[in-house]
């Protein structure tokens, strides 16, 4: 039988001080005091496995060893040399799967030493005292597109203009920074940092960023090949996956990064509906956010159903049992097939999934999840670039970020191979720059 209709999504669940508390900064910072005597617990060890987890490759022994003899800022520089988004790397990284998950006294006592805090104490600290800390070499004469000011774009336009090349950034959206603007929880990001970041990577000069430029909009590969002496690609997923479902038309259904979004531009969050019956479906990091801040904002119950087992699972176990700590319902092999309510949605229809020999496949026994609202958070895809080499939905490259059309490469969330993470798509917008200097210089 249909489930009782919900009152549908209303703004103002919860009072200014407990919307406060619940999206209040996750990590706060570490004083000078406890960054020294979270320094002291490194081994400093001479293989560095901490290092070899960093996809930015930063030296992690060294910079804590410049906390411990109390000069963060210098350790600061050792971190922006190697990912200029350090700041922003040190609140969203998952370090308990990379350098924390490596640590040497994580494997001994299963408490690694606290590398993220002590990275965003090293680059809060120098952001805060200190000017921009490199300088601009003297101009090449040679002009580079950069489509898109997330993360990959970002990198790499600083690396670029660095080296004294000029760049103009294409973005489509009002602010810079993609994202880590636009898409990631705003508990994680307080203080409006993701702009004042990219704020303070334009310090380096010789960066211009037009906004209100898509890529097949305003411009085109085509015009940007002509113009310019190389492109990059950092563009992103803009495209959300279907989720496929009996009764989609329905009042109630939205997009997890659209939610995600409108929440982190807000500047009331008390202005925000959210119902009272949540349903999340998904089971990367973008679920686990939309999931864990509908709560926050006030829903009564959020489930997050997730087609697969726990250990298959894209969010890792950190932000698992976060999700489960602040009141999240996790469900498991489970995967909504149709959608109830006259007009607006009153209750999800999931089926108990079981995954064998075969692959994943459906038992047939079904439940209702009462929900008077539903948030997709199944994946995104690329929106169609033409004229590019594609593969399983993302922009082929070799080498650094190279594509296979003349003058164009690619990094971040739209290139094939990465993992869609921030500091991933770091990493290969600086080495895209590295490499389209090189090629610029010969």
């Amino acid at each position: 039988m249909p489930t009782q209709p919900q009152t549908g999504p209303i703004a103002g669940r919860l009072p200014a001080d407990a919307l406060a508390e619940n999206f209040a900064d996750l990590h706060p910072p570490l004083s000078a005091h406890e960054a020294r005597v979270a320094a002291d617990r490194c081994y400093f060890c001479h293989d560095a496995p901490c290092v070899t987890a960093c996809p930015t490759e930063i030296d992690i022994p060294l910079f804590i060893r410049e906390i411990q003899a109390g000069r963060p800022e210098t350790a600061a520089r050792e971190i922006f040399e190697a990912n200029i988004l350090g700041g922003m790397c040190a609140r969203v990284c998952p370090t308990e799967v990379l350098c924390e998950g490596a640590c040497v006294r994580e494997a001994a006592e299963g408490k690694p030493v606290q590398i993220g805090l002590l990275q965003r104490h090293a680059t809060d600290s120098l952001m805060a005292r200190q000017g921009h800390p490199f300088t601009r070499a003297a101009p090449t004469g040679k002009r580079v597109a950069v489509v898109g000011a997330g993360p990959a774009g970002l990198a790499c336009a600083h690396r670029l203009a660095r080296y004294g090349h000029d760049v103009v950034i294409c973005e489509g959206a009002p602010k810079p920074g993609g994202l880590n603007e636009y898409g990631i929880a705003a508990y994680k990001t307080v203080d409006d940092f993701a702009a004042r970041e990219a704020a303070w990577i334009m310090e380096i000069g010789g960066i211009e960023v037009r906004h209100g430029q898509w890529l097949g909009r305003e411009v085109t590969l085509d015009a940007l090949r002509a113009e310019y002496d190389a492109v990059f690609l950092g563009i992103g997923l803009a495209g959300v996956n279907d989720l496929v479902v009996e009764n989609p038309a329905i009042e109630g259904v939205h997009d997890a990064v659209t939610f995600i979004s409108a929440l982190r531009q807000a500047e009331d969050l008390a202005t925000l509906p959210v119902g009272r019956d949540v349903v999340v479906v998904g089971g990367g990091m973008t679920a686990i956010d939309c999931a864990v801040q509908a709560k926050g904002l006030g829903a009564q119950t959020v489930t997050l159903v997730y087609r697969r087992a726990r250990d298959r699972m894209g969010a890792s176990r950190y932000e698992q049992d976060l999700a489960a700590q602040r009141g999240v319902r996790l469900m498991f092999e489970a995967v909504p097939v149709a959608l109830e309510g006259e007009g607006r949605l009153s209750g999800v229809v999931c089926e108990r999934m079981a995954e064998g020999p075969d692959g994943l496949r459906g038992t047939g026994e079904r439940f209702v999840l009462p929900a008077d609202q539903m948030f997709r958070a199944v994946g995104q895809r690329l929106d169609d670039v033409k004229m590019l080499e594609t593969e399983r939905g993302k922009v082929v490259t070799q080498g650094s970020g190279r594509t296979r059309m003349d003058k164009v490469w690619a990094g971040g969330d739209c290139a094939a191979g990465g993992d869609d993470l921030t500091v991933t798509a770091v990493a290969q917008g600086r080495d895209a720059a590295e490499d389209i200097h090189g090629t610029l210089t010969e």
